[in-house]
C-alpha cells in the first residue's frame, strides 16, 4: 500500500525550472562558443543554403523531344539521320548508329551455323548444342560437313545465310560533329510554373548558330558531339567502334522567390555504362534490326542490320522552391530549441567534471514539500525559501548566483 501511495505521490509533483548563475570563464566561453555554432549553422546551412522557409515541389512534370543533324560516310556510303538514328521519334532516349554489319537476302531455309563453337565432325557434336539460344537459328542436330572433309559446321533452321558479325568494318568517326537538339519543357505543379529549356527571346537565327559550351553559351540546346563526349572524358573511336551509353542530365534548380527568369536548367554529361567499359564481355551497346521484302512469287526475305551505336538517354530532375509560412515557423522553432543545447552540455560538464559538482547539484536540484511552504510563509515576509548564507541572490527572479569563491577548492 505504501509503494502505491508513494507512486500516486511522484505521479502528481510539479517540476520547475531554477536558474543558478554560474561566474565561471571556462563555462561560460563553451556555451557561448556552443551557441554560436548552432546559430551558424542554422543561418548559414539551414535557411540560406537549403532554404528551409520555402515549401519544395519534387513533382516534376517533363517532356523531351530531340532531333540530330549531320551527315557520315560509312562503308562508301553517306549516312543522313533517316540511316543512323533510331528510333526516329525523337523522343528522351536515341540512339546514333556508328557502326553496321549488313546480311543480304535472308530466307527461310536450312544452312550451317557459322562460328567456331558450331564447329562439328559428327551428328553428336551437334545434338549437344539443341535449344542453345547463341546460335542464329535452331540447330537441328545435323553436322553439315564438305565432300571429303571432316571439318563441318552444325545445321540451322531460320534465316539464311546466318550473320558472320566477325567481319572487320571501319566506324563512322563523322558522328563527332553531328548535334543534338534538345527541346525541354518542365512544370511545377505545386506552384504552376512551366518553364522551357532556352530563353523566350532565343531567336531561330540564334538557335542555328549557336552550339552549348558550360562556360560562354550554357543556354543553348544545340550539342555536339564531340563536346558531349569530351565532357564526359570519353574516346571517340573506342565508343564508335563498339557503342556506349551517354546520359545528358537536365537539372532543374528553382527559387521562385525571384525572378522567374532565373530558373534555368543545368546541363551535365555522364557514361552511363562505365562500369562495363573494360570488361571482357558485354562491352559497348549494340542491336539488331531487319528490314523485309519480298519477292515477285511473294517469298519473303529480308536484310539484317547489326548496329552498334552511342545510346543517350536525356534525364530530367529538379525541384523548385517559394516561401511558405509554415516550414519558416518550423525552421525557427527547430532553431531555438537547438540553441538550448549548449545549456544542456553546460549541465553535463557541471554535474561530472568541474570542481565543485557537488555544490552545483545541490543548488541546481531542490525538493520543496507542502510543509516547507507552510513553515516560510510563517518567516517574516522578505525571507527566502532555502537560502543558506553565504549565497547571493541574483536580480533576476528566483535566480542564484554562484560565484568561483563559492566553490570549494
Amino acid at each position: 500500500m505504501g509503494m502505491v501511495w508513494g507512486c500516486v505521490t511522484d505521479f502528481f509533483t510539479y517540476e520547475t525550472t531554477k536558474s543558478v548563475v554560474v561566474k565561471s570563464w571556462s563555462v561560460g566561453i563553451i556555451n557561448r562558443v556552443v551557441q554560436v555554432l548552432i546559430i551558424s549553422y542554422f543561418v548559414g546551412w539551414v535557411f540560406i543554403h537549403e532554404k528551409a522557409y520555402q515549401s519544395i515541389d519534387t513533382a516534376i512534370e517533363s517532356s523531351v523531344m530531340t532531333k540530330v543533324k549531320g551527315f557520315g560516310v560509312h562503308n562508301n556510303r553517306v549516312m543522313d539521320v533517316a540511316d543512323y538514328v533510331f528510333p526516329q521519334q525523337g523522343a528522351g532516349v536515341f540512339c546514333i548508329m556508328t557502326k553496321i554489319i549488313i546480311t543480304e537476302n535472308q530466307f527461310q531455309d536450312r544452312c550451317p551455323e557459322l562460328g567456331r563453337k558450331f564447329k562439328c565432325t559428327t551428328d553428336a557434336d551437334c545434338t549437344k548444342h539443341l535449344g542453345s539460344v547463341l546460335s542464329n537459328g535452331v540447330i537441328t542436330g545435323v553436322c553439315i560437313r564438305p565432300y571429303n572433309s571432316t571439318d563441318g559446321r552444325c545445321e540451322i533452321y531460320g534465316w539464311c545465310p546466318a550473320e558472320n558479325d566477325e567481319v572487320t568494318i571501319e566506324p563512322m568517326l563523322d558522328v563527332n560533329n553531328f548535334t543534338i537538339f534538345i527541346k525541354n519543357s518542365v512544370r511545377f505543379p505545386l506552384f504552376d510554373v512551366t518553364r522551357g529549356n532556352f530563353p523566350s527571346k532565343m531567336t531561330s537565327d540564334m538557335i542555328k548558330r549557336c552550339n552549348y559550351d558550360r562556360e560562354t553559351n550554357p543556354s543553348c540546346p544545340i550539342f555536339r558531339v564531340g563536346d558531349v563526349l569530351k565532357y564526359t572524358g570519353q574516346n571517340i573511336s573506342a565508343l564508335a567502334d563498339k557503342g556506349g551509353e551517354i546520359g545528358i542530365n537536365i537539372e532543374w534548380k528553382c527559387n521562385l522567390d525571384l525572378d522567374i527568369e532565373k530558373c534555368v536548367p543545368r546541363y551535365s554529361f555522364t557514361r552511363l555504362d562505365a562500369p562495363f567499359a573494360k570488361n571482357a564481355v558485354s562491352k559497348g551497346y549494340n542491336f539488331r534490326f531487319a528490314k523485309y521484302f519480298k519477292t515477285e512469287n511473294g517469298t519473303e526475305f529480308r536484310t539484317l542490320h547489326k548496329a552498334y551505336a552511342i545510346r543517350f538517354d536525356v534525364m530530367v530532375t529538379g525541384k523548385a522552391g517559394k516561401f511558405d509560412t509554415i516550414p519558416t515557423l518550423i525552421s525557427l522553432v527547430a532553431a531555438f530549441t537547438s540553441v538550448g543545447l549548449g545549456t544542456v552540455l553546460c549541465d553535463i560538464i557541471l554535474l561530472n567534471f568541474l570542481k565543485g559538482a557537488d555544490q552545483y547539484k545541490a543548488k541546481k536540484f531542490e525538493e520543496v514539500s507542502s510543509a516547507q511552504i507552510e513553515a516560510s510563509l510563517a518567516q517574516s515576509p522578505g525571507s527566502q525559501l532555502s537560502l543558506q548564507p553565504g549565497i547571493k541572490s541574483s536580480y533576476d527572479s528566483g535566480a542564484i548566483s554562484l560565484a568561483a569563491s563559492d566553490q570549494p577548492i
